[in-house]
């Protein structure tokens, strides 16, 4: 039989994990529009600057085909997966890859920048989004 007591407690553990979500959505968000902002800082500064684009290539998954694909704008990291388009849109250039992608080349979608790039990964090795950027401004991404 339950009681009314561990109704309550289910209830106040349904409302904190549901604070808790919307808390770590708003960071998100508020990290999402802050790396937004440095990118869309870096597109104006490369064209300030003069800093010249180029057609933007994605690799597949498993590293082996390069794929072209209709996007302009800048690498800013020296393994090329990783790129912001004249748009101010962040790209991670690996896509599926295979003979439609061969043909008609790839179509990578924009996603939201990180505010350090690598975060998480296998390797161990993160970079603020700021220091990257700032970096291939400077000469030293790719």
């Amino acid at each position: 039989m339950v009681s009314e007591d561990d109704l309550d407690w289910r209830e106040r553990q349904r409302r904190a994990v549901s604070a808790h979500a919307a808390a770590d959505e708003r960071r998100r968000a508020a990290e999402q529009a802050e790396a937004a902002e440095l990118v869309a800082r870096f597109v104006a500064e490369a064209v300030r600057r003069g800093l010249p684009t180029t057609r933007l290539t994605a690799r597949s998954y498993d590293g082996r085909g390069r794929y072209r694909t209709a996007l302009r704008g800048w690498y800013v990291d020296r393994a090329r997966s990783r790129a912001v388009d004249t748009d101010g849109r962040f790209h991670l250039l690996t896509v599926p890859g295979g003979l439609r992608a061969r043909l008609f080349g790839a179509d990578p979608q924009p996603s939201p920048p990180p505010l350090v790039v690598g975060a998480g990964g296998r390797d161990g090795e993160s970079i603020p989004l700021e220091v990257l950027l700032a970096r291939r401004l400077d000469g030293d991404g790719s």
